[in-house]
């Protein structure tokens, strides 16, 4: 078939570069937003008296019939056409004949393809927005719900200090949150319409950007017609939100892992998001936080991907960029089928309190409040640290817990000891006692937690 370009050419491109050459095949679904485009751009150039009004609505009528046929299942997309703008406006020629070649006037596919894949964009980044304030709505459920339930926190994997179930839920509410408010920025970038660059150098025709940008909801144009068809920073910033995003689903994934296994056994994953194992019967895998976990990579590897196609391109438009769209629409997808799931494994999740604080009494947990303690009777945190440090020693080599030693034990390391630190090492006690805000105690998780109803509130 000839193609748009094709007058210039003494013969047909082959069959091989042809397939080879064609993005069709992904960027149909592009449909929607190509045929919302071609009817702002069709009315603005009747508005600037460059096509009729009898020509604009012939246009549009025609525009809006593909977009029912679309939806119908009429449209055949396996063709050999080289885009979807090329099947658009063939479609809409056999449709009206003529007239459907004056579309394209004072625009380029280099415009067209630009003004696609952002409305595309701006369009899933509120439906990412949406699946991340639902999935905030979960934690602060579950932070509500775990208030009273203590577990061990943890650096380098080994137990450090008690908090509790809530306090470490609230710290993926705030990684959730900043993944809300970047791609609520990036939506401003999005928001930019390069439409009216042309090929790169705009028209002679007296177009009007600033209108075609009102009527597809714009906020404003892009004020370099090179930069606005050669521009796929916000297809790389979107990615790289939505890597961010993957990156705090994997991190939760990965404890969810942990926790459900028989070492941890301090969540049960809901039977409906497990599986099990073909030769082992015993085997209950937590396989959907896995993948989750896994899909995280293909996300990097689209971020990487766009990143190294755009690294040397020359100005303005290349061939090259056409590589954009199957990394960013594996990604979108990617990551909203991962904010669909991962609620629902949050929330049919049990949580075994008992396992929690007993963890916390394993692993001298209370140290830093042993230490603590002496700083309040007037010890330097230094030396402080060095005896509470010795009197762990003392407990691993007797096998005791600093719940079990004497006073007497105590007093051998520092005369300063008194009865009163059993009731300071007590691990309800140590966690009550952290009431600075953004801390473990109920009374700081229950501020914190009235801050993000209110954010969630404002945000949704």
């Amino acid at each position: 078939m000839k193609q748009l370009w094709g007058s210039r050419f003494s013969k047909e491109l082959s069959e091989t570069a042809n397939n080879f050459n064609s993005s069709l095949r992904f960027d149909k679904r592009l449909s929607k937003y190509d045929i919302e485009g071609s009817i702002a751009h069709a009315e603005m150039l009747s508005l600037q008296g460059i096509i009729t009004e009898e020509e604009k609505t012939l246009i549009i009528k025609g525009l809006k019939e593909i977009i029912e046929d679309i939806k119908g299942g009429k449209i055949n997309f396996e063709c050999d056409l080289e885009d979807i703008h090329t099947l658009v406006e063939k479609i809409l020629t056999e449709k009206i004949g003529d007239t459907g070649k004056k579309l394209h006037t004072a625009r380029s596919r280099n415009d067209q393809v630009a003004v696609d894949i952002r409305m595309y964009v701006k369009e899933e980044i509120q439906e990412i927005k949406r699946e991340l304030i639902e999935l905030i709505k979960v934690l602060l459920s579950i932070a509500k719900e775990h208030k009273d339930t203590i577990m061990p926190g943890y650096t380098h994997l080994q137990r450090a200090q008690p908090i509790t179930f809530a306090h470490h839920i609230g710290a993926y509410i705030e990684m959730f949150k900043r993944d809300t408010e970047r791609i609520k920025d990036t939506y401003k970038r999005v928001n930019i319409l390069p439409l009216g660059a042309g090929a790169l150098a705009t028209s002679p025709y007296n177009i009007d950007r600033y209108k075609t940008a009102e009527i597809l909801g714009f906020d404003d144009i892009c004020l370099n017609s090179i930069d606005a068809v050669s521009d796929r920073d916000f297809v790389i910033e979107t990615i790289s939100d939505l890597s961010m995003i993957m990156m705090h689903t994997s991190r939760f994934c990965e404890e969810i892992i942990l926790w459900s296994s028989r070492e941890y056994q301090f969540i049960k994953i809901d039977d409906g998001y497990s599986t099990g194992s073909s030769l082992m019967p015993q085997k209950k895998n937590p396989d959907i936080a896995e993948l989750i976990r896994g899909k995280t990579g293909r996300v990097y590897g689209a971020l990487v991907s766009i990143l190294t196609t755009m690294k040397s391109l020359p100005l303005a438009y290349n061939k090259d960029m056409q590589e954009d769209k199957e990394p960013l629409f594996d990604a979108i997808d990617t990551v909203k089928d991962s904010l669909f799931i991962i609620p629902e494994i949050i929330k049919t999740m049990e949580v075994n309190k008992e396992k929690m604080i007993n963890a916390c009494r394993e692993g001298f947990l209370n140290a830093t409040d042993a230490a603590d303690y002496l700083v309040k009777k007037g010890v330097p945190f230094r030396d402080a640290h060095k005896d509470a440090g010795r009197a762990v020693k003392y407990c691993i080599e007797n096998e005791k817990t600093l719940d079990t030693m004497e006073i007497s034990e105590y007093k051998k390391i520092n005369k300063l000891f008194e009865e009163d630190i059993y009731k300071y090492i007590d691990i309800k006690k140590s966690v009550e006692s952290r009431r600075v805000i953004g801390g473990p105690s109920k009374e700081a998780v229950e501020k914190v937690l009235k801050i993000n109803e209110k954010w969630v509130k404002e945000n949704e």
